[in-house]
């Protein structure tokens, strides 16, 4: 019998209600994930002081790191033996007072990305336009990383990547264009270059270069003559590339000095950092080595001497893969974070933070390993990063990638390697002893850490409570505020993985003050300048770095967090010069721009 109105009505109310609960499902659900980020944002600003975004996409950045292909000799290791190279260094190329953000790629044929900061949130990829993206054609060997600085003192950020292969420096055309100037520099050609820092070692008002070498400078990665290339030992193994220091003679021209002032080490580089560590006036050089041991070098203007054994940082061989400074107890003076591989059950090597004993100074500085003390030991598979006051407390933090090979999640490779590792030399040294993957994972799938500094000795781990939750091989970190906000915004990169870009919330009722120094009788970038800032009876120092942590580069400017304190007292500048400039009436809340007094 036919349904009457009413109740063909009713059918056709129920039918449009059984095909909208899905989409009502859907928008309910999202209403909740909205409403449960901003419960998260809010609890974590309440609790932390700071709350991150992962924003690259929808900021226009999409860039996703390629790895090598190396000799098919290496096919059976291939992911752990191209494991590198996404490196990221910030700069203000164009000088719009905008962050922009440099990243290498490391694929044959793949393309670097320059990202332009427009000022409106989005960056806009300028790399091909003005030169530098195509730089890892055949036969060039591939880009690990790139690090900034104005050798010429001209006002523009001039490139230097760092490649398993040719390295390229690259001039800044004012802003609007690079000029290829490799051949007149006299750069090396081929370095197994894995780090690289801009530095003025003799304060001549030129920037020098450093570049480490990782795999021996005479090994072709993608035509071996023999599998022979691995390192000898996986505690003192001293077979790989050797370190190249450039001095700046001007005009474009550089001259390698290492061993006649004293660099001499062929054990396998994986970051450097440089600092006036002991208030000498010159920049001491700090390096961290994969397979061995740390390397610190004082630098008395003329000649660099070894001293990591004397001072403590060069006993225990672990797998040193950052470098970077920090001021972590306010007492004015930095401390050094080198991180390594822990693995629970397996390797427990632990990072280390390098910091000066009390009662020792100048030549007689000795440090201390105070990272399980202040609960920053255990990383994981560390690799890059970075001091930086995430939350303007008052305290410097740490953000710290990890993981290595991130694959089948139900084998691990471990087992084998661990059989690697506790083979002599004439096994661990020839990669057609070392077993296949397999698609096996190696420490992969791990979860940062973003260490919050309390200010009485601790740091507390807080990555999955802030919003860092990725789980991605995670290599490069670098600092900067991408949107000139008085917060420190966080780039990662990924090895064979996206760019991330975590834009920070921090609470608004922490105040902050930058700095951003521009030499004259000082090389022009200012790097190795130091501003020692005091507020409300505390001390805080910082230093202009030309590169730091794993294939980075922080921005230039300085940033200091001053928690609810609303003035400071003074900023002391010492400039690489030699000239010291106190500045009484520095701006809170804002960028302080100070030229070097002529």
């Amino acid at each position: 019998m036919p349904a009457s109105r009413p109740a063909k009505i009713l059918l056709v109310l129920l039918f449009l209600a059984l095909l909208a609960t899905p989409l009502a499902l859907k928008r309910l659900a999202a209403r909740r994930e909205v409403g449960k980020s901003k419960m998260d944002t809010a609890s974590a600003l309440a609790r932390y002081g700071l709350f991150f975004q992962e924003v690259a996409k929808s900021s226009g950045v999409d860039f996703v790191h390629q790895a090598p292909t190396l000799d098919h000799k290496l096919d059976h290791i291939m992911p752990q033996v191209a494991s590198m190279g996404a490196g990221a260094s910030i700069v203000d190329f164009d000088r719009d007072g905008w962050q922009d953000i440099y990243l290498t790629n490391s694929g044959e044929g793949s393309l670097n990305r320059l990202y332009r900061n427009q000022g409106d949130g989005t960056f806009t990829d300028v790399a091909g336009n003005l030169g530098i993206a195509d730089l890892n054609q055949p036969g060039t060997g591939v880009s690990m990383g790139a690090v900034w600085g104005d050798y010429d003192n001209d006002g523009y950020e001039d490139l230097f990547v760092y490649k398993w292969g040719r390295p390229q420096l690259f001039h800044n055309d004012g802003g609007k264009h690079f000029t290829n100037v490799t051949e007149a520099a006299a750069l090396p050609k081929w370095v197994n270059a894995n780090t690289a820092i801009w530095f003025d070692y003799d304060g001549d008002g030129l920037l020098d270069l450093f570049i480490g070498g990782y795999y021996s400078e005479d090994i072709d990665l993608w035509h071996l003559k023999t599998t022979r290339m691995m390192p000898e030992s996986f505690e003192y193994a001293k077979n790989g590339g050797r370190k190249y220091l450039y001095h700046n003679l001007g005009a474009g021209k550089f001259e390698e000095v290492s061993a006649k002032l004293g660099i001499n080490s062929r054990r396998w580089a994986l970051a450097a950092a440089a600092a006036d560590l002991r208030g000498s006036g010159h920049q001491d050089l700090f390096v961290a080595n994969d397979y061995g041991v740390s390397e610190l070098y004082f630098n008395d203007g003329q000649q660099f001497h070894e001293v990591g054994e004397q001072t403590g940082v060069g006993f225990a061989p672990k797998s040193g893969m950052t470098a970077a400074f920090g001021d972590v107890l306010n007492r004015g003076e930095y401390a050094v974070y080198v991180s390594n591989i822990s693995e629970d059950g397996v390797l427990i090597q632990g990072n280390n933070l390098w910091i000066p004993r009390e009662g020792t100074t100048g030549d007689g500085q000795r440090y201390d390993n105070l990272s399980r003390a202040l609960g920053v030991e255990m990383g994981g598979w560390s690799w890059g990063m970075q001091f930086g006051d995430l939350n303007n407390d008052g305290e410097l933090d740490i953000y710290l990638t990890n993981g290595y090979v991130s694959a089948d999640r139900s084998k691990s490779y471990w087992y084998d390697f661990s059989k690697v590792a506790g083979g002599n030399s004439s096994i661990i040294g020839d990669a057609a002893n070392w077993p296949a993957m397999e698609g096996r994972s190696l420490s992969g799938y791990q979860q940062k850490r973003v260490w919050l500094n309390d200010g009485a000795g601790k740091f507390n781990e807080v990555a999955q409570a802030v919003g860092a939750t990725d789980t991605y091989d995670g290599r490069a970190v670098a600092l900067v505020d991408l949107w000139n906000r008085g917060v420190l915004d966080v780039v990662v990169t990924n090895q064979r993985g996206p760019l991330l870009i975590y834009k920070n919330t921090v609470s608004p009722e922490n105040n902050w003050i930058d700095f951003e120094l521009e030499g004259t009788a000082s090389n022009r970038s200012a790097l190795g300048a130091e501003v020692k800032l005091f507020w409300n009876g505390r001390q805080q120092v910082q230093t202009v770095s030309g590169g730091s942590g794993f294939c980075a580069e922080n921005q230039r400017r300085l940033h200091f967090g001053l928690g609810k304190t609303a003035q400071v007292e003074k900023a002391v500048i010492r400039w690489p010069s030699g000239k010291v400039q106190t500045i009484d009436n520095a701006s809170v809340g804002h960028i302080n721009k100070i030229k070097e007094p002529s």
